[in-house]
């Protein structure tokens, strides 16, 4: 298969490279050139998708499928526009941000509802307009939708994915914090959801979808499993065996710590009810589509193996002092741990 990656030289585009290579595909990645280098053995283009005629290196080439990462729409207009007719299989890898809903528990696409495409003068959500990057891969979709015929079109939709190389911080978080061991702040109730999948895992996939022919839109995410077991599994893999103070998110409000991720955070915290869908989208369709997911204990292994091997910095989330000051100020408040406080 020759396979046309518009990306491919970080994180998911670089996975779904170096697992194409490893299948034996033509692999061929347009990029800029500045988040990293391609797969061994696959052609590099450099391109500035940018211009207008950022696509013009690829001449009249034609693949057999190609796969876009894109969060501008600019970029995915044009490359439906310059390149439907010369590709057999086109997967669009967009995100559950599109969604409207992300407070209803187990959603699936056809019953979610979904967000207006962003503005006709936002075209890069990032900076001020990081808001918008929901909007923007809805715009995106639908100049995939109006493009490419739709028994040839994958719309990809992940939720969190994680392992090396993730520039997130999300999930490095834990496996940095938990490697540590010790007493460790786990945010919320013990059977909270956590929902995630490995960029390896959503790479095999889509690369095995572009062979099939897959079409259709999916949520490609894991199944959802309990806090708890997620933290346990995660300090298995990195080998260590904290203990765990289990915190409510009422206080974890009250003390100016931000979910989700950035400084002063607990990555992959939401607040419930108001963010029950976020991580507990429906994993069903998709795996009957062929997604099949590697044990959380790999993945957290491969991703301290990751971290340490460039001596990486510390990914944002709460500092060990910030962390230990919290449960101080957790035990004199008198307050009980969610749940019975020992899972």
């Amino acid at each position: 298969m020759r396979l046309l990656i518009l990306g491919g030289t970080a994180f998911l585009g670089r996975a779904v490279a170096c697992h194409a290579r490893t299948a034996g595909h033509h692999v061929t990645c347009l990029a800029r050139g500045r988040a990293g280098a391609a797969a061994d053995g696959a052609r590099f283009l450099t391109a500035d998708r940018d211009h207008p005629d950022g696509l013009d290196v690829l001449g009249d080439e034609t693949f057999d499928a190609v796969v876009d990462v894109t969060r501008r729409p600019s970029h995915a207009r044009r490359a439906v526009q310059a390149l439907a007719g010369r590709v057999g299989h086109w997967t669009f890898v967009s995100t559950i941000s599109v969604y409207a809903d992300l407070t209803t528990p187990g959603g699936r696409p056809e019953d979610t509802e979904m967000l207006a495409p962003a503005p006709d003068d936002v075209d890069d959500p990032t900076g001020v307009h990081r808001e918008h990057f929901g909007p923007c891969k809805v715009s995106c979709e639908d100049h995939v939708r109006r493009g490419v015929d739709a028994a040839r079109a994958l719309i990809c939709r992940p939720g969190l994915i994680v392992g090396p190389e993730d520039p997130s911080g999300r999930f490095p978080y834990w496996v940095d914090r938990l490697s540590l061991g010790g007493e460790v702040l786990a945010p919320g109730h013990p059977d909270d959801p956590v929902q995630f999948l490995d960029v390896r895992d959503l790479a095999g996939w889509l690369v095995r979808a572009a062979e099939r022919g897959l079409s259709g839109t999916y949520d490609a995410v894991g199944a959802p499993m309990p806090r708890a077991e997620f933290l346990a599994r995660t300090a298995v893999g990195v080998g260590t065996r904290p203990t765990w103070c289990w915190v409510d998110q009422e206080f974890l409000a009250d003390q100016g710590v931000r979910p989700w991720a950035g400084e002063r955070s607990l990555p992959l915290w939401v607040p419930l009810p108001s963010h029950g869908g976020l991580m507990t989208r429906d994993a069903g369709p998709a795996q009957a589509a062929g997604l099949a997911t590697r044990p959380l204990e790999e993945t957290a292994a491969d991703t301290l193996r990751w971290l340490r091997a460039a001596d990486r910095p510390i990914p944002d989330g709460l500092s060990v002092e910030e962390e230990k000051g919290l449960l101080r100020v957790w035990r004199e408040s008198g307050r009980k741990p969610p749940g019975d406080g020992t899972s």
